[in-house]
């Protein structure tokens, strides 16, 4: 995920964002600047073994605001209480065994402790140590006696330590994955809360050998910002993409696919599951009949092959009975002309509650570019266009819609 400017679920909360004293802290400074750039109001807090590795000077820079070291300071000697009333959400990274066992204890010895004694709002752990010291049964019970307590432990990953030390379970969580924790910790009670979200994206490949294949240009970003915003929204998600070199999105089961029969048969026992199903997949409406079982030689040819194609599965026609009754079906629809009319005959052949219209030939829009320019599409309303706006961002454009069509129960029987 990377911050485009404010954002919901960050966009005007608080976050108190504790840092120890380990040497992933450098990595924190990153944390710091993406909560920001999302819109969080962001309070660093270093503890002084933190100040050994990272200067307070770095954080101060990408948050605007000072960070706090002392319990006791000319702010006023409770400056733990008003932290932890004021802060819709707490991340300590990295959260060092040390960390880890005071937390555990409930220890107020500085003032990072004694601000999530205070807390209410959620609480992240972030634990960052040498795989032995992770491993160690201590350290292990700390953690769960913190997961008892209602804290949220994300990480650690596997992956290269310090210099010196193996790869193992102990690396910082990245940056990116920290921020989207805060992010759904902050919009747990969002509009799609406790609902099952199925969402298709990206491009499939139909093999002609098994080298070639027929495709088309599809990155993927619209359907992972989707799954991504019903993610932070509060929905269980669950993504069914073909091939993308995008990374799976935070928390959301991701399964990859290659071919569009692949793709319907992923979907297809889940769709009834779903609270709201969106088909941003660019599914190939055709593919190679009879696929080579080897590669194709062009020496051994008399001239070009000819291939003959036969139809693929239309995921969104064919599961239409399947959908769960008040469930809502979104869907896209991509023209390089007539696009409303098109976009519309679309909507109401296959069912649709809701459909994203966009223009293929629009510079800016559709595929392979980080942004979009599209049209919302719905029965008994007039078109509602959108400007020109971050994927990102037209993803919680078309969940905010689909969470107030599901409110209402306008979702297909």
């Amino acid at each position: 995920m990377r911050p485009t400017g404010p954002r919901e679920p960050w966009e005007g909360r608080r976050v108190v964002l504790g840092v120890t004293g380990g040497i992933a802290a450098y990595k924190v400074v990153q944390v710091a600047r993406d909560l920001t750039r999302l819109g969080a109001e962001v309070d660093v807090v270093m503890s002084r073994a933190a100040r050994e590795f990272v200067r307070p000077l770095s954080f101060e820079g990408v948050t605007g605001r000072p960070v706090l070291t002392e319990a006791f300071s000319a702010e006023g000697a409770a400056v733990h209480i008003r932290l932890g009333r004021e802060a819709d959400a707490v991340c300590v990274a990295p959260a060092t065994a040390d960390l880890l066992a005071r937390a555990a204890q409930g220890r107020s010895n500085d003032l990072l402790t004694t601000t999530l004694l205070v807390a209410r709002c959620p609480v992240l752990l972030c634990p960052a140590m040498n795989d032995r010291m992770w491993a160690h049964p201590a350290v292990l019970d700390n953690a769960r006696r913190c997961r008892d307590l209602g804290y949220v432990l994300v990480g650690p990953d596997s992956g290269p330590l310090a210099v010196g030390e193996a790869d193992g379970p102990g690396r910082l969580s990245e940056p990116h994955e920290i921020v989207a924790r805060v992010g759904r910790a902050l919009g747990a009670d969002g509009p799609l809360a406790g609902r099952r979200v199925l969402v298709t994206a990206g491009p499939t490949r139909e093999p002609i050998d098994p080298v070639r294949y027929v495709g088309n240009r599809s990155s993927g970003r619209m359907g992972f910002a989707i799954a991504e915003s019903a993610w932070l929204a509060g929905a269980q998600v669950t993504l069914v993409t073909g091939p993308s070199a995008l990374d799976d999105p935070a928390g959301v089961e991701t399964i990859r696919v290659d071919t569009g029969r692949q793709m319907f048969d992923a979907v297809r026992p889940r769709v009834g599951e779903a609270d709201v199903v969106v088909y941003a997949a660019a599914v190939a409406d055709f593919r190679p009949a009879d696929p080579a079982a080897e590669k194709l030689k062009r020496r051994e040819m008399e001239g070009p092959p000819t291939v003959a194609f036969a139809e693929n599965p239309d995921i969104a026609r064919e599961t239409l009975g399947l959908r769960r009754e008040g469930a809502v079906a979104v869907g896209f629809a991509l023209e390089t002309s007539d696009l409303l009319a098109r976009a519309e005959a679309k909507r109401i052949e296959k069912g649709f509650d809701l459909l994203v219209a966009n223009d293929a030939t629009e510079a800016g829009a559709g595929f392979e570019v980080e942004t979009n320019r599209v049209t919302l599409l719905e029965a008994g309303r007039e078109p509602l266009p959108l400007p020109i706006l971050p994927k990102p961002i037209v993803a919680d454009r078309i969940l905010a819609r689909a969470a107030a069509l599901l409110r209402s129960g306008v979702g297909s029987s």
